[in-house]
């Protein structure tokens, strides 16, 4: 039996695998748990992060507006499944340099030491990656951005490893990259990154086609007495264009830019209705996760479509099993 190292989360969302499923990820029946319209300015709620916060869970959602702006909200639930989200845009206290929006997406949120972390997507003469910190998700504190442009995908570690921060992301370019490799890098304050070390590449033979294209890092590397279980995207391009599908990895706990093992087959792809059909067709684009070291119990949150917000089940041994066995 495999062990997710970390906290009890007694009401973590759940819903048992289906029989005769033979997937290491299940769809939430319910899904999508979040709609394109749950706030009066949204186009589409999705891209999203949440995490345990006082006795139910908070998170920080992505909102293009019916202008197809892009911003990120903050969000409330009790039960991680029903959700009240802010119907204003979060304002960052900092640097005028540094808070001065261009636009704002794809956020993570990372509990660290003392304070939840959020990072994002920042246009800053180009997309880079915001940083800031709350304690209340009500008051946030924006940081220098992490790394030059062009970077997207910025996802910090749980804690330290050899006494620093460490953070993957996915350099890029200013539009739909034709490139994309996943690096990680680390820094002793959250403001000087540095060390910047390749984890792993898309595969171009048809052995993974699925991450052909692109890869980035998913929801906040989950701790396992085995590794990192690291979730992550992979895209292909194909003749009716990207689809993005969700992978699995495991990496090293004191260097985590050394792959243990990767799947080759991807976890869990397009299938349902809200997953292929939205404003980008055929995406499944993980954020985050929950999770409950009592019973390996996983909750993933992910985009649908680039419209929708979905919920999905695993559970740690389900998914080291199948990397595994899939395993290139």
């Amino acid at each position: 039996m495999s062990k997710i190292i970390g906290n009890s989360l007694k009401n973590i969302p759940w819903q048992e695998k289906p029989e005769n499923y033979n997937m290491p990820i299940w769809r939430y029946t319910q899904n999508p748990i979040i709609n394109r319209n749950d706030i009066p300015s949204s186009n589409s709620i999705f891209n999203s992060a949440v995490v345990p916060f006082e006795d139910g869970f908070a998170g920080v959602f992505r909102c293009d507006s019916k202008c197809v702006s892009m911003d990120i909200f903050a969000g409330f639930s009790k039960d991680g499944i029903h959700w009240e989200i802010n119907h204003e845009p979060i304002t960052f206290e900092g640097d005028s340099e540094v808070t001065k929006r261009e636009y704002r997406y794809d956020p993570r949120v990372c509990f660290i030491e003392d304070r939840y972390y959020i990072t994002w997507c920042n246009g800053y003469h180009g997309p880079t990656i915001g940083v800031a910190y709350t304690f209340d998700f009500k008051t946030f504190h924006q940081l220098e951005n992490a790394f030059l442009p062009y970077n997207r995908n910025g996802v910090l570690f749980p804690r330290k490893i050899n006494g620093n921060y460490m953070m993957l992301s996915r350099p890029s370019d200013t539009g739909h990259t034709p490139f994309g490799d996943i690096f990680c890098s680390q820094s002793p304050d959250l403001e000087y990154w540095g060390h910047h070390r390749h984890v792993m590449s898309t595969e171009k033979g048809d052995i993974s086609a699925w991450q052909s294209t692109k890869i980035g890092p998913g929801p906040v590397p989950i701790e396992t007495d085995e590794g990192w279980l690291l979730i992550y995207h992979g895209v292909i391009n194909t003749c009716n264009g990207f689809v993005y599908r969700m992978g699995a990895a495991l990496l090293d706990l004191n260097e985590p830019w050394k792959v243990i093992a990767r799947s080759k087959a991807y976890v869990l792809g397009p299938y349902e209705l809200y997953e292929c059909v939205g404003d980008v067709p055929n995406v499944v684009f993980p954020c985050a996760t929950l999770t409950d070291a009592d019973t390996g119990r996983i909750a993933i949150y992910y985009g649908c479509a680039d419209t929708v917000t979905g919920l999905a089940f695993t559970t740690v041994d389900d998914m080291l099993k199948y990397i595994k066995e899939n395993a290139f």
